[in-house]
């Protein structure tokens, strides 16, 4: 992992939203798309922001790979940039990257509440603090936000999400019975086959995979605190 302290802010807090897609398409270019090393993952950073007036609460949860939790970080920050569809990572990365500032332990991987290039720009959160971090990435989003799938019909099928042209861009997959299916992208220094096994890998009988099931668990303990 790079070190965070020496990101720079603009990657981060851009001054409109034209400028925000600007540091996307720009980032982009350095994103890299490969099979996940999963031999060399001993621990798992799974990652949730919630929202408490004008605050984002954020946790990491930190995993081994025996998906034992082994620490729980959590940090509050003030909001700097609305809602916006496409342009989640503006919202979320900056009190993701403080909470990740915060952990002694370094993961070697990151599973996110959202999207990886499963994204008009091809770079969703999962895509942005990877990048940034040079730290493999997944995106595990509930809903889709970019590209064309079919919807699985039985657990454990996986269906192929495709871009406006073709491309492989991740996976749309029901992990469990009577709900809606996850959709799996990488972010970084991951490929979409790679990502679907791994998230696979990391499901325990519930809809999500444990990183962000835990996480958004303690980001929900965390905000009935703060209300």
């Amino acid at each position: 992992m790079c070190d965070i302290n020496e990101l720079d802010s603009e990657f981060l807090f851009p001054k409109d939203i034209q400028s925000a897609i600007e540091i996307q398409k720009n980032l982009s270019k350095s994103l890299k798309i490969k099979e996940l090393e999963t031999q060399k993952i001993q621990y798992i950073g799974g990652l949730d922001v919630s929202y408490s007036d004008k605050y984002a609460l954020g946790v990491l949860v930190i995993l081994d790979n025996e998906l034992n939790i082994v620490d729980i970080i959590s940090q509050k920050a003030m909001l700097e940039f609305p809602y916006i569809p496409g342009l989640l990572a503006f919202r979320e990365a900056p009190v993701i990257l403080e909470c990740l500032r915060k952990s002694s332990i370094k993961p070697n991987v990151l599973i996110f509440d959202g999207q990886g290039i499963a994204h008009p720009r091809s770079f969703g959160i999962a895509s942005h603090i990877g990048v940034l971090l040079d730290i493999p990435s997944i995106g595990v989003a509930k809903s889709r936000l970019y590209g064309v799938c079919d919807k699985p019909t039985r657990v454990g099928q996986a269906e192929p999400i495709f871009d406006g042209i073709g491309n492989l861009i991740g996976y749309c997959y029901l992990s469990k019975k009577k709900t809606n299916p996850i959709y799996i992208s990488p972010g970084h220094l991951c490929d979409p086959g790679s990502a679907l096994s791994f998230v696979k890998s990391l499901i325990r009988g519930y809809k999500l995979p444990e990183p962000t099931r835990l996480a958004h668990i303690y980001t929900q303990k965390l905000k009935s605190t703060e209300e």
